[in-house]
């Protein structure tokens, strides 16, 4: 339920109307917005001069600064995942959540025709036990990978957890690089024996064939907030409380903003609207390199299929916090919109879901392998933490439901295989040939 009201606010050179933003849900936050802020809080200083130098930022600016300014934000001077941070992610509950994704990579690599190179790429790594457990996977499967060039990518803004990822993959095997214009920030190897590089953006990232995996990554990018009105949609921005000049708050502004008119589609029908165009510009520039190169992208998240409304929020401490409280010591999140992201992807590569969180696992077999460890698992301590790893990832009313999967695929995966005469590849032939193997995780795939 959104409440609105006039207040005139004024600042150095600037003088205009906005109407007050108020989400009834941000009170019944743990840390609400009457938090005070800490004495040293810098980044609270640095956009309340902002603020004041040009005026209301919008929401993904906001974000933008809190999260990842290279001084200041959370992901820059913060390890936040874990049971000491502000949130645990799957591969921390359980280990069968990285094996399953594991093998959904070597499905996709068999689906695509076993190239010779095969690039893993992971967008966001966390401490890295994600990736951990899908090398762990590959070096058990060694022989169903052949003679494949494996090699590892991770795209991580965070210097810190970068630190904290090569301890986890490479032990003291990794090396941080002389320069930091140099689009491989850290190099090493893998425990298993795999060569490990180290991103800042995707456009770094060598082309070639590649599965890219983001799980929790782009509910954490920047969106835009926009709210229907009497005179079309405006944006929801950032501005300094006028009552309390150590506080912020959320407003609608009067007049149209460049994003109000780009990002809206036409035919929208709810009457606020969060859109992540940045979110759109990697979905975009994923679809490409698959398209071009081969491979696929799991996405993992939080999310909805164009139906939710106000989804931003703050964890700290595993708690909701208020999103404009202390800024730079919480998490900021909104859910992803799987719509906005199948819209962005058009017609370049092929897109499946997304799908529940309980539904892809125990497509790909979880309930099966949960009876495997337990089979082989005498401790009654580790026996209790594997059930309940299982049930909070697959829980409807925990992370089953919420948590969302969506694929991007090239669309040669989903045809049967091309016939070749003289060297030339000829038009797929109907009812001739192999079908496809299924997309793992999207379809049951019948184990047993």
């Amino acid at each position: 339920m959104l409440t609105a009201a006039c207040r005139k606010t004024t600042g150095p050179g600037r003088t205009m109307y906005v109407r007050l933003w108020s989400v009834a849900q941000r009170q019944s936050f743990s840390s609400g917005s009457a938090e005070k802020p800490l004495p040293g809080n810098l980044m609270l200083r640095h956009l309340t001069s902002k603020i004041k130098a040009t005026g209301p930022i919008s929401v993904a600016e906001y974000m933008r600064e809190v999260l990842t300014n290279p001084v200041m934000g959370y992901y820059v001077q913060n390890d936040m995942l874990g049971p000491d941070g502000d949130f645990i992610t799957s591969p921390e509950i359980s280990q069968i959540f990285g094996e399953l994704l594991g093998i959904w990579c070597l499905s996709e690599w068999i689906g695509a025709g076993k190239p010779s190179r095969f690039q893993l790429v992971e967008f966001g790594p966390g401490r890295g036990s994600l990736a951990n457990d899908i090398l762990r996977v590959f070096s058990q499967l060694r022989g169903a990978l052949g003679g494949a060039a494996v090699s590892v990518h991770l795209v991580e803004v965070s210097p810190k957890l970068s630190q904290v990822q090569a301890q986890c993959l490479t032990g003291d095997q990794s090396q941080v690089s002389a320069s930091e214009d140099e689009p491989v920030y850290r190099q090493g190897t893998s425990t298993t024996g795999l060569p490990i590089s180290w991103y800042r953006n995707l456009d770094d990232v060598p082309r070639g064939f590649s599965i890219y995996l983001a799980h929790e990554f782009f509910d954490a990018l920047p969106i835009h907030k926009f709210q229907g009105t009497e005179k079309g949609w405006r944006e929801v921005m950032v501005d300094i409380d006028p009552d309390e000049p150590g506080k912020l708050r959320l407003v609608i502004v009067p007049a149209p903003t460049l994003a109000s008119t780009q990002l809206i589609q036409a035919d929208e029908k709810r009457r606020h609207v969060e859109v992540c165009p940045e979110g759109g510009v990697i979905v975009q520039r994923l679809a490409n390199r698959i398209a071009e190169d081969g491979g696929a992208a799991l996405i993992a998240d939080y999310g909805h299929d164009g139906t939710k409304t106000d989804t931003f929020r703050g964890f700290k401490g595993h708690k909701l916090h208020d999103v404009l409280a202390s800024p730079g010591s919480a998490d900021l999140t909104a859910d992803v919109d799987y719509s906005y992201l199948r819209r962005m992807a058009g017609a370049t590569v092929a897109c499946m879901g997304p799908v529940s969180q309980k539904d892809f696992l125990k497509n790909m077999g979880i309930d099966t392998r949960l009876q495997v460890l337990l089979r082989n698992c005498a401790d009654p301590s580790t026996r209790a933490q594997l059930i309940q790893g299982y049930d909070m990832l697959t829980n409807p009313l925990k992370m089953g439901e919420r948590f969302q999967f969506f694929t991007m695929l090239n669309h040669s995966r989903l045809t049967r295989p091309e016939q070749s005469k003289g060297g030339k590849k000829m038009a797929p032939v109907p009812k001739k040939g192999p079908a496809p193997l299924p997309v793992a995780g999207f379809s049951e795939l019948g184990l047993s």
